[in-house]
C-alpha cells in the first residue's frame, strides 16, 4: 500500500472512532480543513509529517501510536512503487 493511501485510511478510522468531522478534526489540530479534506478525497500524495504531528496532537495521542496500525505494515513510498513500475516495463 501507498503511504498516503495508509494516511489517509488511518485519518478516516481515527475521524470514526473519536467520532469527528474532518472540520472538527482541524480545529482541534489546528490546520487547515483543506489539508484533512484533501487527504480523505486522496488528493495529497505525501502529507507532511508536521501535519500528522498537528493531527495527533488534536486527537490527544502520540505519533508511534498514529503508525501503529494494520495500514503501516507493508507501506511503499510513492517513488519506490513507481521506480519499481518503471523496471517491470
Amino acid at each position: 500500500m501507498i503511504l498516503s493511501d495508509a494516511i489517509n485510511l488511518r485519518i478516516q478510522e481515527l475521524l470514526k472512532e473519536h467520532h469527528l468531522t474532518a472540520y472538527k478534526l482541524s480545529y482541534l489540530a489546528g490546520i487547515s480543513n483543506s489539508i484533512i479534506s484533501d487527504c480523505k478525497r486522496g488528493k495529497v500524495k505525501e502529507l507532511s509529517i508536521s501535519s500528522v504531528i498537528h493531527i495527533c496532537e488534536g486527537l490527544n495521542m502520540e505519533l508511534k501510536d498514529f503508525f501503529d496500525s494494520k495500514y503501516f505494515k507493508d507501506v511503499e513510498a510513492i517513488d519506490r512503487l513507481e521506480k519499481r513500475e518503471q523496471k517491470i516495463v
